[in-house]
């Protein structure tokens, strides 16, 4: 078979591959094939007719309904449902014109009805069965003789209980389908998401494999960090002790050297404090001792900037259960942030406060600086993000990370010109989250 034969066969195939399509070619089959079997019985003279040309025209017809059906599979059921009442009346016609009772063109009601049943199901094939039986007595009536209700009542009856069943069976194997289809269906979606989680899998491997060998490397690089620092230490102190423009300029750039060893310290110990978080150790512990602690230590920066430093603690505040120096990290890094918002001037406010269903308690950081932009905000927790030229991406990071092992949350607000402010809430009583 040539390429292009496969390719037509192929085409047909396809073509039936819908139920509808199947039906109307199965149907076609029966009913023009028992009308060519049934013309090879012998009519009466009188009864004659030109079964040839009545097998072609009812072929023809056939093929029109497979046409439609074919363009229009939305009124697929509209034009079967009409296919059928007008097969009916044809095979009604032929016994009317072959003595209705004499005649064997009844025997086409049998697969008219079997196929439709099968469609349709059990209901239609049995409503099909008894308007064929109706219509054989009317025939009967018709064309005499008259042969009285028995016949057609057997009749209908055994066309009737075979419609049934098969429409039984049809619906059962309908439904039992659909019921493959749909695990079929959720096994495809299953697999997919198992291919996806694979494939997460496998990145999330080679991250930690990455976040292994960066933690190592961080490590090892303090070492050279802290020699380099010691040594730019001694070169200052040595520049310091000698005179000249060449000096100065030499005690600037070592100053510079000093600066950019700190800055990169600060980025390799805040990088290992998130790959390596700690387990939190948990005691009971003042959070106003601690919120006026931290004040107190960040005093002399705010003052050397030229900020007003307001600190305003809730006395109704209990003793709690937290990690005090994991969470005056995470105070420390939201304070940090605010100097660094109020680099032209303004006011810095910590506040520690019990909320009013006394469940949670709050620890805010306000500024007054020119607030956080929509697009910014987004991503702010989001790990390694920063719009600092000097910025890890890692401090709110770390807060969410402290905020989360203590049970809470972490939430800012901001208004452009106006400021942010950042609220880390606590459980009161770590139990309630399941700590």
């Amino acid at each position: 078979m040539t390429t292009s034969e496969r390719k037509r066969w192929h085409a047909i195939f396809r073509l039936l591959e819908r139920d509808e399509r199947v039906f109307a070619v199965l149907l076609a089959v029966a009913m023009v094939g028992g009308l060519a079997t049934l013309g090879l019985v012998p009519l009466r003279p009188r009864q004659s007719i030109d079964l040839y040309s009545l097998v072609i025209k009812f072929a023809a017809y056939k093929i029109g309904i497979f046409a439609l059906v074919t363009v229009n599979p939305r009124n697929t059921r509209a034009i079967f449902l009409g296919a059928l009442a007008i097969d009916l009346l044809l095979i009604f016609t032929l016994l009317c014109l072959t003595g209705a009772a004499d005649s064997l063109f009844y025997l086409l009601f049998f697969p008219l009805v079997a196929v439709n049943a099968y469609y349709f199901g059990a209901r239609v094939g049995f409503g099909a069965a008894l308007i064929a039986g109706g219509l054989y007595a009317l025939s009967a009536w018709l064309v005499p003789p008259w042969v009285g209700w028995t016949p057609a009542v057997l009749l209908a009856a055994m066309w009737g209980l075979p419609a049934v069943t098969l429409g039984l069976v049809a619906d059962r194997e309908r439904h039992s389908r659909q019921e493959v289809e749909r695990l079929n269906s959720e096994l495809t979606g299953t697999l997919s998401r198992l291919q996806a989680a694979q494939q997460e899998l496998l990145v999330a491997e080679r991250m930690a494999t990455m976040g292994r060998w960066s933690l190592k490397v961080a490590h090892e690089v303090r070492n050279p960090i802290a020699a380099i620092q010691l040594n730019a230490e001694i070169l200052q102190d040595i520049v310091r002790e000698r005179r000249g423009d060449d000096m100065e300029e030499a005690g600037g750039l070592v100053s510079a050297i000093r600066d950019q060893v700190k800055t990169l310290d600060a980025l390799t110990e805040e990088y290992l404090t998130f790959g390596r978080f700690p387990r939190p150790h948990f005691e009971e512990e003042s959070i106003n001792d601690l919120v006026e602690e931290l004040a107190d230590f960040i005093r002399p920066v705010a003052v050397r900037q030229g900020l007003t430093l307001k600190v305003e603690t809730d006395p109704k505040l209990p003793m709690m259960e937290i990690d005090r120096g994991l969470l005056r990290q995470a105070i420390l890094n939201l304070v940090k942030n605010g100097l660094e918002a109020l680099s032209r001037g303004g006011e810095l406010t910590i506040t520690s406060r019990l909320r009013e269903d006394a469940a949670a308690v709050e620890i805010a950081v306000r500024d007054t600086g020119g607030g956080i932009p929509e697009e910014v905000g987004k991503r702010l927790f989001e790990p390694f993000f920063t719009t600092k030229p000097q910025g890890t991406g890692l401090g709110l990071s770390i807060t969410q990370l402290i905020s989360e092992e203590h049970g809470g949350e972490v939430r800012w607000a901001s208004e452009a010109g106006v400021g942010a402010t950042f609220t880390i809430r606590l459980p009161l009583k770590r139990s309630l989250v399941g700590a």
